[in-house]
């Protein structure tokens, strides 16, 4: 029987193949370094290319390498999921293809974890994206820490490794959408950052363009608070204590000033402001019932089409 392997690494791969080889290669190389074994698990999410390809050669090459297809692109996070639901290891690393996160970082992650720490996660000291990358999530981790109420840092990525324990309770989560980090931090383990270097892309692109950062970035703020809903009731009880203060002014106007209130133009452009208002509180409560709507259809958030290597889990016990 096959032992159980210390380390899974999950690699969603997107756009990148080019690449692969030589992650396997570093992969290889730098997990030489620790006493510890390994399976190498990568999820083709269907992007451009044709990794699935070079995904094959290598598991016909190396038994410790599984590869697995999704029917289609469902984004980064589902296939990290994917990826985390086919591995046995004790310990599970999550880094990206693109060689953005370093192989070579991984003894580190290791040692530490060995201290006593369930979460290990890589901290990018100096990110190498683009200054609009850049801009666009510290933006989004200001805007998520003050929805959610929850501390968060920007530095840090999907990349770091996590103890079976913590793998356990997150594969327990079936929300949508499943935002691997997120659900690592929700399940209450203290994660213990360190510093890693962060390398340029080589080869591809990102697959989160402006629009798509954009929706993913609505959903995982709504999944994760409901505070949008409550600041549409504060603001509505703003709206009508100021519309009830302007009652009682033009009131006393009118009575004991003779004065009748005029200027339409005001009154045009209050009514299309307070329309806003009221639409935009309506398509806010919308998203949400959206979401539960996709929640309660209970989809499964990936679809495994093919796999390079037979997974047979008894192997593992």
């Amino acid at each position: 029987m096959t032992d159980i392997p210390d380390i899974s690494i999950v690699v969603p791969v997107y756009g990148s193949d080019g690449a692969l080889v030589p992650l396997y290669e570093r992969v290889v190389t730098a997990t030489a370094r620790i006493p510890a074994s390994f399976e190498l698990i990568f999820v083709d999410d269907r992007g451009p290319g044709k990794p699935w390809e070079i995904i094959k050669t290598l598991a016909s090459k190396d038994q410790r390498v599984i590869g697995l297809r999704l029917s289609r692109n469902f984004g980064q996070h589902s296939a990290i999921m994917a990826g985390i639901n086919s591995a046995h290891g004790r310990w599970l690393v999550v880094m990206d293809c693109d060689l953005q996160d370093r192989p070579e970082e991984i003894p580190r992650l290791w040692a530490k974890a060995q201290e006593g720490h369930d979460v290990v996660a890589g901290r990018r000291v100096e990110r190498q994206d683009g200054i609009f990358k850049r801009l666009s999530s510290k933006a989004f981790h200001k805007v998520f820490m003050y929805m959610t109420d929850q501390k968060t840092d920007a530095a840090q990525s999907n990349f770091g490794i996590y103890s079976r324990k913590v793998i356990d309770i997150i594969k327990k989560m079936h929300e949508q959408p499943q935002v691997f980090p997120l659900l690592a931090r929700w399940a209450g383990f203290e994660a213990i950052p360190i510093d890693i270097e962060h390398s340029k892309r080589t080869e591809g692109k990102s697959s989160y363009n402006f629009s798509r950062s954009v929706s993913l970035a609505i959903d995982i703020i709504v999944f994760h608070s409901n505070k949008p809903l409550k600041m549409c009731i504060q603001f509505g009880f703003l709206m009508a204590f100021v519309a009830f203060c302007f009652g009682v002014w033009f009131f006393i106007r009118y009575f004991l000033f003779d004065s009748i209130p005029t200027g339409w133009t005001s009154v045009i452009v209050s009514l299309f402001f307070l329309s806003g208002v009221i639409l935009l509180g309506m398509g806010i409560l919308g998203i949400y019932i959206g979401c539960v709507f996709d929640q309660v259809k209970g989809r499964p958030p990936y679809i495994i089409k093919e796999q390079a290597k037979l997974l047979v889990k008894d192997n593992y016990l």
